[in-house]
């Protein structure tokens, strides 16, 4: 297998670092992205995305002439699928992406070629997707289409979801167990020859549709588990109790280990699965919708407690005027760049539309705002934001902030975080 060539079908958070550890590992990879830009930065050599490691492995892994992207597929002998799952304003499945790499792939695919798709997808995608492919190339033998027994197709067809924690996936790819689903026992093995060039993990075999159903449950679980946490936090606020301290007392019980609220849940796989179950099982799914509902009001109820205590700096004003706020953290957790689906960046958002308030934002990751925000927020380093911020609202906690003495700021301080609560309060009283 080192010496066939697999091509990895979209060069994002997960593709990039997949394309990266494969060309490492011996193997000629073809890295496939829509966008040029990426594409043109991967081929000199260096990285797009902010992900610790990878750029020395991408820089030597093109220099060694093991990798080298393109925006359009060409023939390989194994494809790996990486492209964005979201959903739909009805908090339905979109898998657009998905058809259009397949669709990308379809006419360079031949006889004993290997398809996985890693996307995260609900129940079923990978039996859709052996279904356009059939479509786009009838000539042709699909596992579950144009009637092909298990022992005849010409292409394998498999699930195997990413399972890495951001800012660690160079280690976790290698090291983590893999969950292979093909859509036969043929398929699988096939997939699993792939895996075994980089993971040091069990490579483990099952299904398709469990194979996505796993992934689904194990971000669902966090999200459930992450939902109790975020509503305890709002009782607690309630009750004038502080949270982290409740926290850390009843995890001391030997078999309770609740997690860390904060302002939300973000990123493009806690923030979205748990929806796709939802959407396959609608009148069943009750507590992973419940969850989910929980987790998506916690920044509404973050903006609120922001608004209260603008009104109360307001009142012992002469002149109110603009409250200024500083937003420490935009991406959706600590120490990394992503942005997508973060809370904290759609509370900065929030703010910013509202006239009443001045917001700045502070993201040491990041060396531009979204364009969607750049008119109406100010990005600046965090001694200006702490200087002039009349409300200084911690949403990320990178470890840029975590030592900062915000005991010696006249700044109403509220941590959505806790890690300043020995000094602040969540409710902002100092």
């Amino acid at each position: 297998m080192n010496e066939r060539t697999i091509a990895v079908v979209g060069l994002g958070y997960i593709g990039l670092p997949t394309a990266a550890v494969l060309a490492a590992s011996g193997s000629k990879v073809i890295g496939v992205d829509i966008d040029a830009r990426a594409v043109d930065t991967i081929n000199a050599g260096r990285i797009h995305i902010v992900e610790p490691g990878l750029a020395e492995i991408v820089q030597k892994a093109v220099a060694d002439g093991n990798l080298r992207a393109t925006t359009t597929a060409e023939p390989a002998d194994a494809f790996l699928i990486a492209v964005p799952t979201p959903f739909r304003d009805d908090h339905k499945p979109d898998l657009r992406y998905v058809e259009a790499a397949g669709r990308s792939i379809a006419p360079h695919l031949r006889p004993g070629n290997i398809v996985i798709l890693e996307s995260t997808s609900p129940v079923g995608a990978t039996e859709q997707l052996a279904k356009w492919l059939a479509d786009a190339r009838p000539d042709l033998r699909f596992p579950g289409t144009n009637g092909a027994a298990t022992a005849s197709v010409d292409i394998h067809l498999a699930y195997c979801p990413e399972r890495v924690l951001p800012g660690n996936v160079i280690v976790e790819l290698v090291s983590n167990d893999r969950v292979i689903g093909g859509m036969t026992p043929t398929c699988s093995a096939a997939a699993a020859d792939v895996y075994r060039l980089f993971v040091e993990g069990e490579c483990i075999i099952t299904s398709s549709r469990t194979a996505e159903m796993c992934k689904l449950t194990e971000n669902s679980f966090r999200d459930v588990n992450i939902a109790f946490a975020n509503e305890l936090s709002m009782i607690c606020d309630e009750l004038s109790i502080d949270v982290w301290e409740l926290i850390s007392l009843a995890n001391r019980h030997p078999r309770v280990n609740i997690l860390q609220p904060g302002p939300g849940v973000g990123g493009h796989c806690i923030a979205v699965d748990p929806w796709f179950i939802v959407h396959s099982s609608p009148e069943t799914a009750r507590l992973i919708r419940a969850a989910r509902e929980i987790n998506d009001f916690k920044p509404a109820w973050v903006i609120d407690k922001v608004a209260q205590e603008a009104a109360r700096l307001r009142t012992g004003r002469t002149n109110p005027g603009e409250v200024t706020i500083a937003c420490l953290g935009l991406s959706f957790k600590a120490n990394i760049d992503d942005l997508r689906e973060s809370p904290a960046l759609s509370i900065c958002t929030d703010l910013a539309m509202s006239t009443d308030f001045r917001v700045l934002a502070v993201e040491p990751h990041i060396a531009e705002l979204p364009t969607a925000l750049a008119d109406q927020v100010t990005l600046v380093g965090v001694e200006t934001a702490l200087a002039e911020a009349d409300i200084v609202l911690l949403l990320v906690d990178h470890k840029e902030f975590r030592d900062l003495l915000v005991t010696q700021l006249s700044a109403t301080i509220i941590d959505t975080r806790g890690i300043w609560r020995r000094s602040r309060s969540m409710d902002g009283n100092r």
